[in-house]
């Protein structure tokens, strides 16, 4: 096991993009693995591989994350979400490297009216939340020493090129179309912005941090509220109206207030996360120099 490796799958998403970068600017030797190059599904392909890199981290942004899709196939959640975590935890069981998965607010039903702490207990509410908290189980049965990290509405630069994309380049799309842009005011996250997300996460490996952690943006914000401060920094001003769960039906339930308390993360010495309103700008600004 080389000491400086890291193995990061789900590379190329808006936050493998930035754990890349992250982990090779604080000196770490970064070897990054898409979707297109390894199939984690594939246990026999991801032990080989581990084998051969010998990392001493192995850090999972690999996802699936159609939340409404996975309602009508969750066995192909399931087997991204829950079983390739299993074989990525018994691959790193075996090279003894430490495994840090990122799964999701959408564990939690929504209905504490509060951000979710670490302490309580999860209630997915549909095929997409389930396959995500089977993915935190598997990881935790068959490592001693995984971390695993739960974030919420993850918004990063390269969201600008990535096929889905997030929900700062939906609102600008949809400004630019010039129609009526309605948004949800009854679901409430804590949007997380990407590179802060990947800093952090460095900071807990550097500090050999284990067990379950929350990192949010640190802003309970609602969906419709988060887009008018999009809009502001942008400096646009489209046609917005506040819709609702009633009115805006999706396949897959979502958790109403799915916000996360980062006081645990807050505890080990690390960095609030940026305030929402910063961390828009620094998006902007980032998103520029993409562009160009």
């Amino acid at each position: 096991m080389q000491t400086d490796r890291v193995a990061i799958f789900g590379s190329g998403g808006q936050l493998g993009v930035e754990l890349k970068t992250e982990f090779a600017r604080r000196g770490f030797e970064v070897a990054g693995f898409e979707r297109s190059t390894v199939d984690i599904a594939d246990a026999a392909q991801v032990e080989q591989l581990l084998a051969k890199f010998d990392p001493a981290v192995v850090l999972n942004a690999a996802a699936y994350n159609q939340v409404d899709v996975a309602e009508k196939e969750p066995q192909a959640a399931y087997s991204v979400n829950g079983l390739a975590v299993r074989n990525l935890a018994l691959a790193c069981r075996q090279v003894d490297a430490r495994l840090v998965h990122f799964s999701t607010d959408y564990v939690f039903d929504g209905t504490a009216g509060r951000a979710y702490t670490e302490q309580d207990v999860p209630r997915p509410q549909g095929a997409y939340a389930v396959s995500k908290l089977a993915g935190e189980y598997y990881a935790r049965a068959y490592l001693d020493q995984a971390l695993i990290i739960r974030t919420s509405g993850v918004y990063g630069p390269a969201g600008l090129h990535t096929a889905r994309g997030n929900f700062v380049e939906l609102m600008l799309r949809l400004a630019d179309g010039g129609q009526p842009i309605k948004v949800v005011e009854d679901h409430v996250a804590s949007p997380t912005f990407a590179p802060a997300l990947a800093s952090r996460t460095a900071d807990m490996v550097e500090r050999g941090a284990q067990g379950l952690f929350h990192i949010g943006g640190g802003t309970p914000i609602s969906w419709f509220d988060w887009a008018v401060k999009i809009f502001a920094a942008a400096k646009l001003n489209p046609p917005l109206k506040p819709t609702n769960e009633r009115e805006f039906r999706t396949a897959a339930r979502r958790p109403k207030y799915s916000a996360l308390s980062n006081a645990k993360m807050e505890a080990l010495g690390i960095d609030p996360m940026p305030a929402l309103e910063q961390a828009i700008d620094l998006y902007l600004l980032a998103r520029g120099r993409h562009k160009n």
